[in-house]
C-alpha cells in the first residue's frame, strides 16, 4: 500500500508501485479504437507510462499535453497516457487537442493493470481511479524511473523523467 494525498487528505493505493530495477509487469490496456495493447507490444522500445486519474481535470490534461510535446523529441520511445477514462473520451481529448505523439490507453477494462502497478486508489474521493505516476521502462523491460506523485493535484516531475530517457 502506498500513501498519497488528495488536497492534503491521505489516500491509499492497492499494493505498491514497482521499484526502479524491477521488471515491468505486462498489462492489457485499451486504445480509443478498442484495440487491446500490451507492454510486450512495445518490446525493444522505451515506454513512458504517464498515469493519472482522469483527463477531465486540468492537471491530468496538462500532463498529456506536456508528454506529447516531449515525446516528439525522443527516439525509440512511446508514451502511453493511462487512466480509467473511457477510451473514446481519451481519444476525443487527444484529437481535439491535436496530440499525435502519445497513445491514450484506458485501464477501464483491466483492474489487473492498477493492481500490478499498485496505482488503484482504494479510499478517499478518488476511490477507484488511478494515482498520478510516471514510470519509464527501458528497452529490456526494466523500470528505470518511478515517480509516484505524492499530492495528486500536482503535476509529475517531467524534467527528471525526460533526463532519464536522454541518458539512455
Amino acid at each position: 500500500m502506498e500513501t498519497i494525498y488528495f488536497k492534503t487528505a491521505p489516500c491509499h493505493t492497492y499494493g505498491t508501485v514497482p521499484r526502479v530495477g524491477a521488471k515491468a509487469p505486462d498489462f492489457t490496456l485499451v486504445t480509443p479504437e478498442l484495440k487491446e495493447i500490451h507492454l510486450s507490444d512495445f518490446a525493444g522500445k522505451r515506454v513512458v507510462l504517464n498515469v493519472f486519474p482522469s483527463l477531465d481535470t486540468p492537471v491530468c490534461a496538462a500532463s498529456v499535453r506536456r508528454f506529447n510535446q516531449e515525446a516528439s523529441q525522443l527516439e525509440n520511445t512511446v508514451v502511453l497516457c493511462v487512466s480509467m477514462d473511457l477510451p473514446f473520451a481519451a481519444g476525443r481529448f487527444c484529437e481535439l487537442e491535436g496530440l499525435k505523439d502519445v497513445i491514450p490507453a484506458s485501464a477501464f477494462r483491466s483492474p489487473v493493470f492498477a493492481e500490478k502497478y499498485g496505482l488503484r486508489i482504494v479510499d478517499g474521493p478518488l476511490n477507484g481511479l488511478l494515482a498520478r505516476a510516471v514510470l519509464v521502462v527501458d528497452t529490456d523491460g526494466k523500470i528505470i524511473y518511478r515517480d509516484l506523485v505524492e499530492e495528486i493535484t500536482e503535476e509529475p516531475h517531467y524534467k527528471e523523467a525526460i533526463e532519464v530517457l536522454k541518458k539512455q
